[in-house]
């Protein structure tokens, strides 16, 4: 025996109309709410000013001070009297410095015995590899030859830097590493001037050039029997280990 349902109570029944009425309620309330408008309210507030028309203003005496008026100017002399300018007066001639074609120039005549002539010194700077005499660092004096003497100044150099090396601590805690070229010159009376530094990082460089300017003086090195100054460059490697 099948089961029949009741058609008044389906569930089924006019779903599709309740579902459209449904769907218009939710679209009308939407743009209903979409196109509402408010507007702010405006409140007008009345300034009133009170203002007094009588002002007393109370105005403290002060003391009157009476000057003198000024002197009349002075009267014109009743009787003008004349006095004769009797003095002479030299006028000043000026003579003329140009010279024309009537006057006669008299040829100068410089012997050359009379000449004083000055030897100017020029200032020679010699690479370090190839300077006659090269610059004695303090301690190679004994070197017999100049090859000696500078294999003697390389390792002095190197071993001042050892000595000296001081990594920067804010290099450090960046982690900053490199290399940095260091030219200077050894002048005529031994000491270092004209330093120049490239580096990756300016806390480096000012290492570097704190550590060369701390070289002690030395005898200047010598081309052709004079005192010259002479260049040397060398690198400095800041690595962490």
């Amino acid at each position: 025996m099948e089961a029949k349902k009741n058609p008044n109570v389906d569930l089924n029944r006019n779903s599709a109309l309740y579902f459209m009425i449904g769907l218009t309620i939710a679209l009308l309330t939407t743009w209903l709410l979409l196109e509402h408008k408010t507007y702010e309210s405006t409140e007008q507030f009345v300034e009133v000013l009170d203002v007094v028309d009588d002002i007393k203003e109370e105005v403290p005496i002060t003391e009157q001070i009476r000057t003198a008026p000024p002197p009349p100017p002075p009267s014109a002399p009743a009787i003008i009297e004349i006095v004769e300018d009797e003095l002479e007066v030299e006028e000043t001639v000026i003579e003329s410095t140009e010279s024309s074609q009537d006057m006669a120039i008299e040829d100068a005549v410089v012997r050359v015995d009379d000449v004083a002539v000055e030897e100017e010194e020029e200032e020679i700077i010699v690479p370090f590899a190839v300077i006659e005499k090269v610059p004695v660092f303090p301690g190679c004096e004994t070197c017999p030859t100049e090859e000696e003497r500078k294999e003697c100044f390389n390792r002095k150099i190197q071993e001042h830097i050892k000595e000296n090396f001081n990594y920067p601590q804010a290099a450090l805690e960046m982690g900053i590493t490199g290399r940095v070229f260091v030219q200077f010159q050894i002048d005529a009376k031994g000491r270092v001037t004209n330093l120049r530094k490239r580096g990756p990082d300016k806390l480096l460089e000012d290492e570097a050039v704190r550590i060369i300017a701390s070289l002690p003086t030395m005898k200047p090195g010598m081309q052709r029997g004079r005192p010259a100054k002479v260049g040397y460059s060398i690198p400095i490697n800041f690595m962490m280990q």
